[in-house]
């Protein structure tokens, strides 16, 4: 027992001295300026309060503020075994900035904001990543401000430190304008790029400046929908149909932000405007955040997105760009196919496809090494511009985030589930064996198998080989037309809910009227083809003539099934058709819904429906309407 005893005090001498050394550690530390943090993230005090942002480069006299108070009393040790030291607050005599590897955030009491810095082109440390304390603050992004755009400019009245951990740091900042009541926000930061956001109740919206080109409202099933600067020369405020995030690419493509939320009611609005020397910006972004938490996020590196004007010259030839992706990723861009805005993901190589409606061209993006080349032509044509992005990894390396990876990060799994809606966005099949059935399955491809035992004269000892291609055409068919049924339900369904809105909020109707007329076009559509798609009993009857050829040797059976193919292909060909326009239509449906909305707020929970029900008859597509993941 005396044993154990002795032990005991060792153990505590040790720990002593161990806090001692700690302590003096924290002291040294925060009377050097400039020094390199040992922790992920420093909370610093400038000791004087910015006039402008050009003084926050200059760091002397910050000091690192540390985790304990305790370093500040004449005896550390002694102050940190007295309770009665306990929960003392820090007062800041300058502004306050907190720092990790990755974003500089100050809070900017002068002015009653936050400013957020992306630091991903300071320079490195050795040990390859940037360091706090070591460099500039980097890149100005953007600046959060807890009152509305037509408010008196505020102050930072308070704020206090919540958690300094080393690894998080979480302050709480009041603020305050005049003419507007007192707001508050807590502020979080890690060792990642991420920046949670929670305002107090009372503080319903919030607004981040920041000089924008575009922003990107993403969607997975479907199309994204693209708010382009350029395009609203006379709109001062855009209201966007988001759903839990939203992508700022800032003017320079080398920065943009990643902005993600939780369900709720929160509502997203743009302001426009000129910049000094006259071109058109989304200034700011107004969020009604409904009494929840947000997160930011700064991504930055050279070319992280690009425009591409698409000239006329582009048409019909292989055009290098002048930019190089930065890092492999999912780059993508959106082009007219058919006349609507289509997205195309840039493949690994030139190739060749087929598309219901345009049929056959050259795929009009890809990669050849880290270069970007483009091939436009009459079926995609040359036209405005071409905006280059990514949202999701491909081979991306560890060291770069992505915008889904940080809606997971921030929304969680069940959340982002349901909105990247993975399973969704598989093709569904149409081979009835799988593998084992007739590979290219769909009546050209399963009519050419047919042909070959034809034209090889083995269509009677390869009787059974014959019936089960033609039950895998069959099976194609089928699915085809049950395709088809779907979207003439989704149609019928959406046509009698936009005329009962309609009714109720007649001061929509011109938008309303509009959205009708395009889903009309999906039963038009199968209207003008329903002849060429003939019925299931017409499929059937060709089947028992196909198979009654295969009853015995005739030198006619090859020229009288060329007959039957060609009826075939007919039927096949027209509902490929019919298919690929439902999948085109509905997509426009959801463009016009998207970009429709804008100028008026109350046609915004409108156009979330429309685009609610678009997505769900788009999931699981044809390979025939579009290809899969895109």
């Amino acid at each position: 027992m005396k044993s154990d005893q002795t032990l005991s005090k060792s153990e505590f001498i040790l720990w002593k001295t161990a806090l001692l050394a700690l302590l003096a550690a924290a002291a040294a530390l925060g009377a050097i300026p400039r020094t390199e943090a040992a922790t992920n993230v420093v909370l610093w005090d400038t000791g004087s309060r910015f006039a402008d942002m050009t003084d926050a480069e200059n760091r002397t006299g910050w000091k690192s503020v540390p985790s304990e108070l305790f370093v500040f009393e004449a005896d550390p040790p002694k102050a940190a075994s007295d309770p009665g030291y306990y929960g003392r607050d820090y007062s800041f005599k300058g502004d306050a900035v907190v720092e990790n590897r990755s974003l500089a955030a100050v809070f900017w009491s002068a002015k009653g904001r936050v400013v957020l810095y992306s630091k991903a082109d300071v320079a490195p440390s050795s040990s390859g990543s940037a360091s706090p304390g070591r460099a500039g603050l980097g890149q100005k992004i953007l600046e959060f401000v807890p009152f509305p755009a037509n408010s008196q400019e505020g102050k930072i009245r308070h704020c206090e430190i919540l958690r300094n951990a080393g690894d998080e740091v979480a302050v709480e900042v009041s603020f305050s304008a005049s003419g507007s009541a007192e707001a508050s926000a807590v502020f979080s930061f890690g060792k990642s790029e991420v920046v949670e956001i929670k305002p107090a109740q009372k503080t319903k919206g919030i607004q981040l400046q920041s000089p924008l080109e575009y922003g990107v409202v993403p969607g997975f099933i479907g199309d994204d929908l693209i708010f382009a600067s350029a395009e609203y020369a006379s709109a001062d405020t855009l209201f966007l149909p988001t759903e839990n995030v939203f992508v700022g690419l800032l003017k320079g493509e080398a920065n943009e932000w990643v902005m993600t939320w939780p369900r709720g009611k929160q509502q997203l609005k743009l302001g426009l405007a000129n910049d000094p020397q006259g071109r058109r910006l989304i200034q700011s972004v107004a969020f009604d955040n409904d009494g929840q938490s947000l997160y930011l996020t700064a991504l930055s590196a050279p070319g992280i997105w690009h425009r591409e004007e698409l000239k006329p010259n582009y048409l019909e030839k292989d055009v290098p760009l002048t930019w190089k992706r930065p890092f492999p990723a999912k780059w993508k861009t959106q082009l007219s196919e058919a006349g609507v805005r289509t997205t195309f993901a840039f493949r690994e190589a030139k190739e060749q496809i087929w598309r219901g409606v345009p049929g056959s061209y050259s795929y009009p993006v890809w990669f050849d090494g880290e270069n970007a080349f483009y091939h436009l032509s009459k079926k995609v044509p040359p036209s405005g511009e071409s905006l280059v992005y990514f949202l999701e990894g491909q081979d991306t390396p560890p060291c770069v985030s992505t915008p889904v990876e940080i809606m997971k990060a921030t929304l969680g799994r069940p959340t982002c589930d349901s909105i990247l809606d993975v399973a969704g966005r598989k093709l569904r099949t149409h081979h009835r064996r799988g593998g084992e059935g007739v590979h290219r399955a769909c009546t050209c491809g399963c009519t050419e198998v047919i042909q070959a035992v034809f034209e090889a004269g083995q269509e009677v000892a390869r009787k059974d080989d014959v019936k089960e291609a033609l039950a895998d055409m069959t099976y194609f068919v089928h699915c085809h037309v049950e395709r088809i049924e779907e979207y003439r339900r989704f149609a019928a369904d959406l046509i009698q809910f936009l005329r009962t809105k309609g009714t109720d909020a007649p001061e929509l109707k011109p938008f309303l009227e509009s959205l009708e007329q395009t889903v009309q076009q999906i039963p038009q559509e199968y209207s003008v083809q329903k002849e060429n798609m003939k019925s299931p009993e017409h499929a059937a009857e060709l089947t028992r003539q196909t198979m009654a050829l295969t009853g015995r040797k005739n030198t006619n059976n090859l020229t009288a099934y060329i007959e039957l193919l060609k009826a075939w292909r007919a039927m096949g060909g027209a509902q490929d058709y019919v298919v690929a326009q439902c999948h085109t239509i509905t997509r426009k449906l959801f463009q016009e819904a998207g970009y429709g909305c804008v100028h008026d707020p109350k046609a915004v929970a409108v156009a979330q429906e429309v685009e609610a029900r678009c997505r769900q008859v788009l999931r699981n597509p044809d390979g025939y309407e579009i290809w899969a993941n895109y």
